[in-house]
């Protein structure tokens, strides 16, 4: 008993200091946000002797926050939503299917999630360049290409667990393809669903080094893009680039606090069940 406490105890204490080690970057962009330009020199790691928040409105307006976040949610609704509307169907009909082609298709979306991107961005945004689909048409269907086979792989798992008895009698009762999945099969996968909509939704409105290459044009520039570019030229009023860069980071923390319940349950059932 002295030797499992003696190990939880130390399990705990490395658990708090890893977390301090996170959360210690967010703790100094939170309190440089909310210092004044010369304290920001004199007392840059610690708590601010004076709090304002006036650099908040003046970052607001210079990074042209309502646009970029305007922008980042668009893409970011519109690809989510098309990565858990295919992605679901082809997890659907790759797990009814029993053939050796579906098998060889499942696994080569569990392979394709180790490629990097890196290895395929040039020949990819060259040719999207070609075609003259850029920026957030582009953007969204690279999204679509790159996420899918992440939520494919999950979907997969949870309805691998699904008996085929509800897709057989949802037929006999004169159901078709589209009706059995998504009047049946679909609500059962919510937990799933909503765990492929919280990683791809933080993926893709994280996401910087594909809005660079894609986004051409300045009034299309998502949070990232636009936070680079503001970080760039307020880099000497560090703090206006904190305080945006604490605004860009604020509407992913509260999805993620919203909804973090359904993560562990939803990776779970994809990747067990």
């Amino acid at each position: 008993m002295s030797h499992h406490k003696t190990y939880k105890t130390l399990v705990i204490i490395l658990g708090i200091v890893l977390s301090l080690v996170w959360l210690y970057p967010f703790v100094i962009v939170l309190f440089g946000a909310l210092k004044s330009r010369s304290e920001i020199f004199t007392n840059p790691l610690f708590f601010p002797q004076e709090l304002t928040l006036e650099n908040f409105p003046e970052a607001y307006e210079s990074m042209n926050f309502t646009q970029a976040f305007l922008n980042s949610v668009g893409i970011t609704a519109v690809s989510v939503l098309l990565i858990v509307v295919f992605s679901s169907m082809a997890a659907y009909a790759l797990s009814r299917m029993d053939s050796k082609i579906s098998t060889i298709i499942y696994y080569l979306c569990a392979v394709l999630m180790l490629v990097p991107f890196q290895s395929v961005m040039i020949p990819l945004v060259s040719l999207f360049g070609r075609i003259h689909l850029l920026n957030r048409t582009g953007l969204i269907f690279m999204n679509l290409g790159f996420q899918s086979c992440m939520s494919i792989f999950l979907f997969y798992g949870a309805l691998r667990t699904v008996p085929i008895s509800l897709d057989e009698a949802a037929y006999m009762d004169g159901g078709n393809f589209f009706q059995i999945f998504w009047k049946i099969i679909f609500p059962i996968l919510k937990p799933t669903t909503v765990t492929v909509i919280i990683l791809t939704a933080i993926r893709v409105w994280n996401d910087y080094l594909l809005p660079s290459l894609v986004i051409n044009q300045e009034g299309m520039y998502t949070l990232p893009l636009q936070m680079y570019y503001f970080f760039g030229e307020y880099t000497i009023q560090w703090e206006l680039a904190l305080a945006g860069l604490l605004l860009a980071m604020i509407p992913v923390i509260i999805l993620y606090i919203f909804l973090q319940k359904y993560i562990i349950e939803g990776v779970t059932e994809g990747a067990t069940k």
